[in-house]
């Protein structure tokens, strides 16, 4: 493969509110709903602060499909244990579904959900962000 000194075109990824809007949303809610989302965003956060969770979660956001226990195990580096608590906890969340295979050995699978899914644009997010930026 022959190497180029063009830089790869990158695209826009455009946010859907700007920050007034996001106020301006947020604020249209009764208290009660304001309340309601911000605890659930707070749940969401702990839960993707968590040791791998965004490794694993990420996993999937580049996945065609299914993954299994064990390809997780290996892209990832994690130790098992610790992967399976990260699966058990996304899917008591709703994240993922899991699938288990009555084989030998066992096979277990898991899938992103819809709810997964709407926030794998936040990885696309993040990596154009890594872009033009370091931590």
């Amino acid at each position: 493969m022959a190497e180029t000194d063009e830089t790869p075109e990158i695209p826009e990824l455009p946010s859907k509110l700007s920050r007034e809007e996001a106020i301006a949303l947020r604020e249209s809610f009764d208290s009660d709903e304001q309340e309601r989302i911000q605890q659930t965003v707070a749940d969401l956060l702990d839960l993707l602060g968590k040791r791998h969770t965004m490794a694993v979660l990420s996993a999937f956001a580049f996945a065609d499909g299914s993954l299994r226990f064990s390809a997780l195990e290996t892209e990832l580096d994690i130790a098992p244990n610790t992967l399976s608590t990260r699966l058990q906890e996304l899917t008591a969340a709703g994240l993922l579904d899991r699938e288990s295979f009555d084989e030998v050995p066992p096979r277990v699978e898991y899938t992103p959900t819809e709810k997964a899914e709407s926030l794998f644009p936040v990885f696309a997010h993040l990596h154009h962000w890594a872009i033009d930026y370091e931590v």
